[in-house]
């Protein structure tokens, strides 16, 4: 399924309480639609899903649905490491006006491969939804394996693939192995050029909050055979890339975007807010690349 090339990992806006800031998030979701999203991913772990209550993720879910109205494809973080909390998550989020749902690797509890196929098995036979699977072992401490990922792919309704495995080899089994119809999405930002040039749809990215229409373009240009110029565009956001992951994200994100005067707030705990020199480092960066004015 095409969920579009560039769907942004949204963060979760809190006001000064450390509450959902439902008219920052407003912002935040034209913001993204007007500058280079094809699609929001609410509430992953950009999202501070971790610290998010079931009735917080539901209430984000159905209001960033309103705003977004149709115009870009909304898919709702409903996975956990609790099968049958994951079920009722998602059919609770059915009811929100959402278009798909992702589901992470289930973390902590370390199942066997059988296990992991049976959980996002469970969960897509509970929905009608399209599911798209999350592989983040650095933050699930288990892989799902490419072998399990081309098992789920035969599933009508598990339609897509978030891969922050890193592994560009694996990655090609799987695009090599799974429906036509089935996609794969990078969620490492600076692998999303080298993902599309063996077969992925694009990208799940952070750093599209403030670079979205230069990732747009650089997917673009590599579509229209014009690679020379995508491999120049991703030489030149590499540095932004690597600065949005230089501390435990989403705070850098976060800064950036207040920063450029997209209110967001700060990070709920344990995630912490950059300090004063991780916040000037970052400023020095954004104006070289035209995010921010200097000064």
């Amino acid at each position: 399924m095409n969920f579009g090339h560039v769907l942004t990992a949204m963060v979760t806006p809190f006001d000064q309480n450390g509450d959902i800031d439902f008219d920052a998030t407003r912002t935040l979701v034209n913001y993204l639609i007007a500058n280079g999203s094809d699609g929001l991913v609410v509430a992953g772990t950009t999202g501070e899903s971790p610290t998010l209550t079931d009735t917080e993720k539901l209430d984000l879910f159905r209001f960033v649905a309103q705003v977004a109205n149709g115009r870009v494809p909304i898919i709702a973080g409903t996975g956990s490491n609790n099968t049958r909390a994951s079920i009722a998550l998602t059919k609770q989020a059915e009811q929100t006006g959402i278009d798909a749902i992702m589901l992470t690797t289930p973390y902590y509890n370390k199942p066997s491969q059988e296990g992991l196929y049976q959980h996002y098995q469970a969960v897509a036979a509970a929905t009608s939804l399209p599911v798209m699977l999350y592989n983040i072992p650095g933050r699930s401490a288990v892989a799902i394996a490419p072998e399990t990922i081309i098992r789920l792919s035969e599933i009508q309704n598990i339609v897509a693939v978030k891969e922050a495995s890193s592994d560009l080899a694996a990655m090609t089994t799987i695009i090599s192995q799974t429906p036509e119809d089935f996609t794969l999405y990078s969620g490492d930002d600076d692998l999303a050029l080298p993902v599309l040039a063996i077969g992925g749809q694009g990208i799940v990215s952070v750093s599209a909050h403030i670079i979205g229409n230069d990732m747009q373009e650089m997917v673009q240009s590599f579509q229209n055979g014009d690679v020379t110029h995508a491999a120049k565009i991703h030489q030149e956001i590499l540095p932004v890339m690597k600065a949005m992951f230089a501390q435990p994200s989403p705070s850098p994100v976060k800064a950036a975007l207040n920063m450029m005067g997209i209110s967001v707030g700060d990070v709920r705990l344990p995630m912490i807010p950059l300090t004063i020199d991780e916040k000037q480092q970052l400023r020095q960066l954004l104006p070289a690349h035209k995010i921010i004015e200097a000064g």
